[in-house]
């Protein structure tokens, strides 16, 4: 079952530390991110199966350097899909 997994968290830094602790700590495949206000706000998407993701979420979470948010979506919703899509449409054209 596909999953998606997001840590929002502030600083590009932060959430390039947060994405190497998914990326080990479980099978998850990075997706996409997105930057706001300049970088001082980052969301870091992974997707993979539902306990893997919900691992590399949760550890990520626990090591952070900074504060984060982060939600684990199982079986996502199609428009939830289309939309993770979309941004890293935007990735993928530069």
């Amino acid at each position: 079952m596909k999953s998606f997994g997001f840590i929002e968290i502030p600083s590009v830094t932060a959430a390039v530390e947060a994405l190497d602790t998914m990326c080990k700590t479980a099978n998850v495949e990075f997706v996409t991110w997105e930057r706001k206000l300049g970088g001082r706000l980052v969301t870091i998407i992974v997707q993979g199966d539902v306990s893997a993701v919900k691992q590399a979420v949760e550890t990520a979470a626990e090591k952070a350097m900074k504060p984060c948010v982060h939600a684990v979506i199982p079986n996502p919703h199609e428009e939830t899909i289309r939309m993770v899509n979309i941004s890293a449409g935007r990735l993928n054209k530069k």
